[in-house]
């Protein structure tokens, strides 16, 4: 995979496809609540026109539900992927990715197959396992046990593969460009899907887009900034 050398920093809504360099597959990041991070990537996936987009929030017998006439609404594709049990923010904010191109609509989700390609079972440096495993104490605010740390990181390391490995999929059986939708931790360029499918298919050209607000972002190819959420304090859950 070639190596991309630049970064925008931006006011998310500001970059459109022209700002991207072509490429097979492009992974478009976000944090899951943001609503300008959704409007961006509705923007960007009808200026790419993809042939496929996958998403993380759903499984192929979900997205499966979805045919050629079906109404991309909010309305109609809430009940119909039982979005209300799936643990997602509205299905209002998803709607509009999937109605902005006539593209087949793919899940990441689901059973993972085959990922033996992917090198799973080979330790990471030490340097990156720390890494991960400090990462994974931050978002569970510090109330996961240490020795759970490990099997957090090799979880994450699973997904990633996975929505690799339904990405390319998607590539082979669609044609290019394929975009992955998917939270910024998948979307990172060092060790998320975008270093999964480099892995086992280097020759291939993937463009990472991440969505921050406004503070330092996980390493991306194209880096866009939009206005934060007001959350409250997101570790009174673990309290």
């Amino acid at each position: 995979m070639r190596a991309l050398a630049f970064v925008l920093l931006a006011i998310a809504g500001t970059a459109g496809a022209q700002d991207l360099p072509p490429a097979d597959i492009y992974v478009i990041g976000e944090i899951h609540d943001n609503p300008v991070h959704h409007a961006v990537q509705a923007d960007l996936v009808a200026r790419l026109d993809p042939e496929a987009v996958v998403f993380e929030m759903l499984s192929d017998e979900q997205a499966a539900r979805i045919g050629p006439d079906t109404p991309r609404d909010a309305a109609t594709l809430g009940p119909l992927l039982d979005w209300a049990e799936s643990g997602w923010p509205d299905i209002a904010l998803y709607a509009p990715i999937m109605a902005a191109s006539d593209a087949v609509i793919l899940g990441a989700a689901g059973a993972a197959g085959d990922l033996s390609a992917y090198g799973l079972d080979v330790a990471l440096s030490v340097e990156e396992q720390a890494a991960r495993e400090r990462l994974q104490a931050e978002a569970h605010c510090g109330a996961l046990p240490e020795d759970m740390l490990p099997d957090f990181v090799a979880r994450q390391r699973d997904i990633d593969a996975q929505f690799a490995a339904r990405t390319l999929a998607a590539l082979d059986a669609h044609g290019a460009p394929v975009v992955l939708i998917a939270g910024n931790g998948h979307a990172r360029t060092d060790w998320g899907v975008p270093a999964a499918i480099a892995r086992v298919r280097p020759e291939l050209e993937v463009v990472a887009v991440v969505q921050g607000e406004g503070d330092p972002t996980v390493p991306g190819d194209l880096v866009l900034q939009a206005p934060p959420q007001d959350r409250g304090d997101p570790c009174d859950a673990f309290r």
